[in-house]
């Protein structure tokens, strides 16, 4: 158990150093590609706080302290750590209903999650959520963050913008009027030089060019459009000390619902980051030591007046490509961005808001899934029902709700499916296979003997359909015989079902015999007391054997 627990705790950077070692040429590279993620990180993390309706500050706080801790306690060898656009429909409907304090207890409340979900190894379960559910709300968040963007992208000067998707758009189209056309002009170039710098030039940031070039252009050209500075004024240079959030029962009931998305979202996140990272670089990531990264960095961030954070697959792939060796990369990533925090903050501020919108634009088109979808088009029509109603209620409603809907709705499918695909058919079904020596149409079934089988589990879906087989016969048989050979397991409904079955039969003083029945199956219906009420003699494992049972039944003076 302290073994498991130690490695479960070991984070990648550990688990690296002693495998491989570590020396002066892997720091050079490692600092190297860490400069590159943050050139890269350093708009974006701003971008994504603004886009959130938070000052740009607190992007850059999260990139640092949970950049830090991610890759500082992480279970990915590659992954950068930081705001992530997922997060920004969340923390803007977050704040706006409990302010930033809020949010800090929730994302808080978050990491704890994330830790507890690590030390039960959930890791390996959120493989396990539909892939029509996380393009879903993905391609959801991606349409929100589009539409969040635009009042910067025409410049348009609303104070305050609704959390409600309806609601922006109505609000768009009365502000229409208002378009500033320099600031509609610089984000069409600034989107036009990213798409350029990513086919013609993709070893070079294409962001950090146009932050810089559209910030040039606005000081030289004095261009009217709005700046980081215009709106938010000055952003420090330093750190925040650390501050914790008044906790009160209310609050943590309150919020609760908010962390469990931030948890979700981040767990997600990052550990699909995780598999990118593994697929590129041919490494593997230790999915429950990622989470438990994920929950400190959560924690340490919001303390340190940041935003929730997760793993970023963009910045993770740039991070192996600029050349990482291990996850001290990630951890210089988050010292360089310190660095431009402390040295350049007063040429920062001077971005103009229509560059960092035409960034977080482009961010929404690469999220947005349009692949994934395309191909679940072509799936069957349930993944597709569960890909709209993820969407719709993504756009619509609410990230908790269509989550939720998405899963509850795959679940009702796949176990519609499931009932399907298991059968309860008789013996007088010709549909066996033919080079089956154990088919019941290949064995003599004696006078008065019904023959059932069920190929597949035996759970809820289908109990009520073992039990109506009964409504079948004009005259109960004297023996009712129920293969099991196919089924490899049973649930608790299944068990209730074999007892109503057992005492139909009984009350019509039918004979029922189990065949075929596995170690697995056999053993709950014993410790459900089920073998008595069917008698242990009659539960036997092979078909031949029930029939010898079942035509000595038959042949017995009382029954005829």
């Amino acid at each position: 158990m302290k073994q498991s627990l130690q490695k479960l705790l070991e984070p990648k950077l550990i688990t690296y150093i002693k495998k491989n070692g570590y020396d002066g040429s892997d720091f050079i590279k490692d600092a190297l590609s860490g400069l590159s993620v943050a050139i890269v990180a350093l708009p974006l993390a701003m971008a994504i706080a603004i886009a959130s309706n938070l000052p740009p500050e607190r992007g850059l706080f999260t990139a640092i302290v949970a950049g830090l801790f991610i890759s500082l306690m992480g279970g990915s060898r590659y992954q950068i750590g930081g705001p992530t656009a997922a997060f920004i429909v969340t923390v803007t409907i977050v704040a706006m209903k409990h302010g930033y304090g809020g949010l800090v207890l929730a994302t808080i409340m978050a990491g704890v999650l994330l830790v507890i979900m690590a030390f039960f190894r959930a890791g390996e379960l959120i493989k396990f959520i539909p892939h029509p559910v996380i393009v879903g709300f993905t391609s959801g968040i991606a349409l929100l963050i589009l539409f969040s963007q635009l009042r910067d992208f025409f410049g348009l000067s609303i104070q305050t913008m609704p959390p409600d998707f309806i609601d922006k758009l109505i609000l768009y189209i009365q502000n229409l009027h208002q378009t500033n056309p320099y600031s509609v002009v610089v984000a069409l170039i600034s989107i036009g030089i990213i798409i350029l710098m990513t086919k013609k030039y993709p070893k070079i940031p294409g962001p950090i060019v146009v932050v810089t070039l559209s910030a040039l252009a606005v000081w030289v050209l004095n261009i009217p459009i709005e700046t980081i500075e215009s709106r938010f004024g000055t952003i420090p240079s330093m750190l925040p000390s650390p501050t914790f959030p008044v906790i009160t029962f209310e609050k943590i009931r309150l919020l609760f619902p908010d962390a469990m998305t931030i948890a979700l979202l981040a767990a997600i996140e990052s550990l699909l980051s995780a598999v990118v990272a593994d697929g590129i670089a041919g490494t593997k990531h230790k999915p429950n030591t990622e989470l438990l990264g994920q929950g400190v960095a959560n924690i340490a961030s919001s303390v340190f007046g940041g935003l929730p954070a997760t793993g970023a697959i963009a910045r993770t792939a740039t991070n192996i490509k600029a050349g990482a060796v291990s996850p001290i990369s990630g951890i210089m990533h988050a010292l360089w961005l310190f660095g431009f925090m402390l040295l350049l903050s007063p040429l920062i501020v001077k971005i103009p808001l229509a560059a960092l919108s035409a960034i977080l634009i482009v961010v929404a088109w690469n999220m947005s899934e349009i692949k994934h979808i395309r191909l679940i088009m072509k799936a069957p029509r349930a993944d597709r029902a569960v890909l709209f109603v993820t969407f719709a209620l993504t756009v619509l409603v609410d990230l908790n709700v269509a989550i939720q809907a998405g899963i509850a709705l795959a679940a009702i499918l796949f176990i519609h499916s499931m009932m399907g695909a298991v059968e309860i058919r008789s013996y007088d079904d010709d549909e066996e296979e033919n080079d089956d020596p154990d088919a019941t149409s290949k064995k003599v079934i004696p006078k008065g003997v019904e023959v059932y089988e069920i190929k597949g589990p035996l759970f809820f879906g289908i109990a009520e359909r073992l039990v109506d087989t009964l409504l079948l016969f004009d005259l109960p048989p004297k023996v009712f015989i129920l293969r099991l050979r196919h089924v490899p397991m049973i649930d608790a409904a299944g068990l209730h079902a074999l007892e109503k079955l057992t005492y139909q039969l009984h009350a019509q003083h039918s004979v029922f015999i189990l065949s075929g029945v596995n170690k697995n199956v056999h053993n709950y219906i014993r410790k459900s007391g089920l073998a008595e009420e069917i008698g242990e003699c009659n539960i036997v494992d092979h078909i031949d054997k029930a029939l010898a049972l079942a035509d000595k039944i038959v042949a017995e003076p009382q029954n005829k």
